[in-house]
């Protein structure tokens, strides 16, 4: 674990015009006085989870795209109920598609308790629409208790974030821990997605208020994408990082298919003297068919001098992204269409050296496991592979 503040008076320069650039161009404004603490891999993250609903005093919120059965469901879910026996006021959001990937006896056990659980966006919500509706998912990862302690990143609550990284069963994951005023932005963001459609029993009033008192140091600023609305300030965000790093771009994306933008963004911040550095799942990709949607766009960033790097132990299920050593994104959102298009996702962006100097040295670690792809090699793939290409571009715009 990494933990990491920056105090106002010694903040970079670098950090402070960061932080202001993203106010001015997205109209988002980082809040002051947060201690954010890196999260690696499901042992570590799991138990700083765990640890904090265990300890929750009044209340627990968490919304994820993933609730699978196994043991980490199984301890969540007592976990849950423990807190509510203890009265606490616990609320669980999954979306929908993960109910058939959930024991029966696990969400009666939730059901039972005095938690409220609800499904995100049912397929038998007769106010979704069916096509483009049922398509719009909530992926946002996001635990908050007792409105002073937030987790955010990509870990979903499966068997598959179990350990460290060890091994092809073991995904590589990132999340962060946040205490101070950012976590006002987590707990909307969790709101959010609770209240959507309209959902009976929603109380503004009932709401708990955030505690603005400093936990720390550091400037944190919550981003969130809503794709019913047409709202994706993550995409902004992105295009907004991009187009200002001076230095060093480094990514790292589970799931990685930028589109003609973000392409053309990458390629543009090489022609101006930047590294940029990708991450990827390797052989241990979890989605196969997704990943050949990526690879269709490897050959145009690797001429222009991308350089791209394959994951080769597990899983990388990591969404990261830090530029110049001072500004990082870590959420749930992948560099991909589907996060841009489709879910609603949820990201933190950190304007910390120190914070960014974790992440920078976890991928440094990283690529002690990785592949580094060739691009002669590449540009001299077979003609199934093209094909494969060509054809899950026809799908672009639904992955």
């Amino acid at each position: 674990m990494g933990r990491a503040s920056l105090s106002t008076g010694s903040a970079s320069a670098g950090a402070r015009e960061w932080a202001d650039r993203v106010h001015s161009l997205l109209g988002i404004h980082a809040t002051e006085g947060n201690t954010v603490d890196v999260l690696r891999n499901g042992d570590e993250i799991f138990g700083a989870m765990l640890d904090a609903i265990d300890g929750a005093e009044q209340t627990v919120d968490i919304v994820t795209f993933v609730f699978w059965s196994g043991h980490i469901a199984d301890r969540f879910a007592q976990a849950l109920v423990g807190a509510a026996k203890r009265g606490c006021r616990v609320r669980v959001l999954i979306d929908a598609l993960a109910e058939r990937k959930l024991d029966s006896d696990v969400i009666n056990a939730i059901k039972g308790s005095s938690c409220e659980l609800r499904w995100f966006r049912p397929f038998t919500d007769e106010k979704i629409p069916q096509l483009s509706g049922a398509n719009n998912r909530t992926h946002r990862k996001i635990l908050v208790v007792d409105s002073t302690v937030g987790f955010i990143g990509g870990v979903g609550i499966a068997d598959e974030w179990s350990g460290n990284a060890r091994n092809e069963h073991e995904y590589r994951d990132t999340h962060l821990r946040v205490r101070g005023p950012a976590v006002a932005g987590l707990q909307a963001g969790f709101i959010d997605n609770w209240a959507d459609h309209n959902h009976s029993g929603f109380d503004p009033m009932s709401e708990s208020v955030i505690d603005s008192q400093p936990a720390g140091t550091t400037a944190c600023a919550v981003v969130q994408a809503a794709a019913e609305n047409g709202s994706n300030d993550i995409w902004r965000l992105m295009i907004t990082l991009i187009a200002c790093a001076q230095k060093r771009i480094r990514i790292a994306s589970a799931y990685f298919n930028p589109g003609e933008q973000l392409s053309q963004a990458l390629v543009d911040a090489v022609d101006r003297g930047v590294s940029v550095d990708i991450m990827l799942p390797g052989a241990h990709a979890d989605k196969r068919f997704i990943q050949i949607t990526g690879e269709a766009s490897y050959q145009r960033l690797l001429q222009a001098g991308v350089v791209l790097h394959t994951y080769e132990v597990s899983m990388m299920h990591a969404k990261v992204m830090t530029v110049d050593g001072t500004v990082a994104s870590v959420g749930s959102a992948n560099f991909n269409q589907r996060s841009l298009r489709h879910d609603d996702e949820a990201n933190i962006v950190v304007f910390d050296p120190d914070v960014v100097a974790v992440l920078d040295r976890h991928l440094d670690e990283d690529l002690e496991h990785c592949v580094l792809l060739d691009p002669q090699e590449w540009a001299a793939r077979g003609l199934f592979q093209r094909v494969a290409e060509r054809v899950t571009e026809t799908v672009n715009h639904w992955l």
